[in-house]
C-alpha cells in the first residue's frame, strides 16, 4: 500500500510540475518583427541579421519591438535520432549562432515550427518531437516560439497545444508559447493556461478587406486576453504596399486598441518615412502595450462607422473613430460620452471630463474642450485615435 501511495504521489507531481507555462512571460502584447509577411520561404541567415541590425538603427527596438522572428522554411529535415536538422544551405552558420548575434543586439529570438507531421511550406513538424525540439531550442537560446496547425489530421488542439507546453517547461527555458492555430477550436476558450497568445483568425492578407474582416471577428473576444494571455489577430502587414497609407494607419491603430502582438512583417531595410512614422507611433503603441491589459472593444457599430474604446490604467481611456466605408463621414462626437464609455465586462465608473485631457493620438496634439461635442470629418478607411489623460 505505501508504495502504492508512493507511485501515486511522484506520478501527481509529475504531472504538477509538466502541466506549466511560464507564467512571467508576456504581460504585455509581443512586439517584433516576423520574416513571414514580406519573404515568406526566401529567408536566410544574413536576411535575418539584416533585420536585426535594421531593427536596431531604425528606432524600432526603442520603440518596443524586441524579437526577430524566423518563420517557416529553416528546417530541412530530421537526423537518424529525430533531431531537426537546419537548412545549411541558407543557414550555414546554424540557429544558436543567428540566436546568439540577435541576442548580442539586445534583442530576443524567436522560432516557427508546426504541430503536425509536417509544417505549411512542406518542412519536418513537430508532431511526436514536441519534448526533443523543446530540448533543442532551449539549447539554442530561444525566446518564442510560433507553433502553426498544418497537417494535423485529426489531432486534438488543446492536448496537442498542451503537449508542446509541456515540453517547453520541461526545458526549462523561458520560451514565449504563440499558439497558431486559427481560431478553428476557440482557443480563447481554453489556451490562456497553455500559451502567451493565440490566433483568433486564419492568416491575414495585405488588403483592406482582409484586415477588416478580421477586425469583424474580434468584436465578442475582449474579456478573454489579459497580462500574459493575448488574442491575435495575426501580424502586421504595415508597409507591404497592399495597402494606403491611411489604410496603415488604421490597420496599425485598431492592433494596439485589441491589445495584439505586434509583430512588424515589412522589410525593416526599405522602410518609407510614412511606415516608419506608423509602427514608431508611441502615442498608439503605449495603447497596445499598456499595463492594465484590457482589450478594447466596439462601442458603437453603425455600419460603416464605429467607435472602438480601450480601458487604460490610471483611470484612463483611449477612444478610436473609424469609417469602414468609401466615402468621407462628418461624424458628431461627444468626449464626455466617450469617457464614459463602458460595456458589459467592466462596471460603469465616475469620469469627469474636467479631469482630463484628450489629446489626438496621430496629430500628437491636445484637443480643445472648449465644447465637449464636436464634428469631426473621417477620411476613407481612417481613424481619429484620442486618450483621455488625466490631469
Amino acid at each position: 500500500m505505501k508504495k502504492l501511495i508512493w507511485t501515486v504521489l511522484i506520478a501527481f507531481t509529475f504531472l504538477g510540475v509538466s502541466a506549466q507555462k511560464y507564467d512571467q512571460l508576456a504581460k504585455t502584447p509581443p512586439m517584433g518583427w516576423n520574416s513571414w509577411n514580406k519573404f515568406a520561404c526566401n529567408v536566410n541567415e544574413k536576411l535575418v541579421m539584416q533585420m536585426a541590425d535594421q531593427m536596431v538603427s531604425s528606432g524600432m527596438q526603442d520603440a518596443g519591438y524586441q524579437y526577430i522572428v524566423i518563420d517557416d522554411c529553416w528546417q530541412i529535415d530530421r537526423d537518424e535520432n529525430g533531431e531537426i536538422m537546419v537548412d545549411k544551405d541558407h543557414f550555414p552558420s546554424g540557429i544558436k549562432a543567428l540566436a546568439d548575434y540577435i541576442h548580442s543586439k539586445g534583442l530576443k529570438f524567436g522560432i516557427y515550427s508546426c504541430a503536425g507531421s509536417k509544417t505549411c511550406a512542406g518542412r519536418p513538424g513537430g508532431r511526436g518531437h514536441e519534448f526533443q525540439d523543446a530540448r533543442t531550442y532551449a539549447r539554442w537560446g530561444v525566446d518564442y516560439l510560433k507553433y502553426d496547425w498544418c497537417n494535423t489530421t485529426t489531432q486534438d488542439a488543446k492536448a496537442t497545444y498542451a503537449t508542446m507546453r509541456d515540453g517547453l517547461f520541461a526545458a526549462k527555458r523561458p520560451i514565449v508559447f504563440s499558439l497558431c492555430e486559427w481560431g478553428t477550436a476557440k482557443p480563447w476558450e481554453w489556451a490562456k493556461e497553455i500559451g502567451h497568445l493565440w490566433r483568433t483568425t486564419g492568416d491575414i492578407v495585405d488588403r483592406w478587406d482582409s484586415m477588416i474582416d478580421i477586425l469583424n471577428k474580434e468584436k465578442d473576444l475582449a474579456k478573454y486576453a489579459g497580462p500574459g494571455y493575448w488574442n491575435d489577430p495575426d501580424m502586421l502587414e504595415v508597409g507591404n504596399g497592399g495597402m494606403t497609407t491611411e489604410e496603415y494607419k488604421t490597420h496599425f491603430s485598431l492592433w494596439c486598441m485589441l491589445a495584439a502582438p505586434l509583430m512588424a512583417g515589412n522589410d525593416l531595410g526599405n522602410m518609407s518615412p510614412e511606415t516608419a512614422e506608423i509602427l514608431k507611433n508611441g502615442d498608439i503603441i503605449a495603447l497596445d502595450q499598456d499595463a492594465l491589459g484590457k482589450q478594447g472593444f466596439c462601442y458603437r457599430d453603425n455600419g460603416e462607422y464605429q467607435i472602438w474604446i480601450k480601458k487604460l490604467a490610471n483611470n484612463e481611456k483611449a477612444a478610436c473613430l473609424l469609417n469602414r466605408g468609401d466615402e468621407v463621414k462628418e461624424v458628431q462626437v461627444d468626449f464626455n460620452t466617450l469617457l464614459k464609455a463602458s460595456d458589459n465586462y467592466w462596471s460603469p465608473d465616475s469620469y469627469k471630463l474636467a479631469d482630463y485631457k484628450v489629446r489626438d493620438l496621430w496629430e500628437h496634439k491636445d484637443v480643445s474642450l472648449e465644447k465637449s461635442v464636436v464634428f469631426i470629418k473621417l477620411q476613407p478607411h481612417s481613424v481619429k485615435v484620442f486618450r483621455f489623460i488625466k490631469k
